[in-house]
């Protein structure tokens, strides 16, 4: 695991669009992830899993939208977990400290 946003709500389902899941710019930047970085997401409310990339939202905005065929996996209000990986060496892999993110998951915001 290279860092996670845990415990975070769906604020949109957009079927109409053409994939991924937007992500509050804030909260990416607090994670560690990247647009169009691969991630997992992980319903705490269904059970559902599934694999997508990340798209910038609104900075601050609190917005965590799935796009597309994903939009069919959550609706909004479902609480999700969203884990990104990165491949590395094994020396790498023995000190690495993922990032691990606990917004509040009311607001989608940034604890201070």
């Amino acid at each position: 695991m290279k860092s996670k946003l845990h415990r975070v709500t769906i604020t949109q389902a957009d079927l109409n669009y053409i994939g991924s899941i937007t992500i509050d710019e804030a909260l990416m930047e607090a994670a560690d992830l990247l647009e169009g970085e691969r991630v997992q997401v992980v319903n705490l409310n269904n059970g559902e899993r599934l694999e997508t990339y990340v798209i910038r939202g609104e900075r601050n905005s609190g917005h965590i939208c799935l796009n597309g065929p994903a939009a069919r996996r959550a609706a909004v209000g479902d609480v999700v977990i969203v884990i990104s990986y990165a491949w590395m060496d094994r020396a790498e892999a023995q000190t690495y400290k993922p990032v691990v993110v606990f917004p509040d998951t009311a607001t989608n915001k940034l604890l201070a």
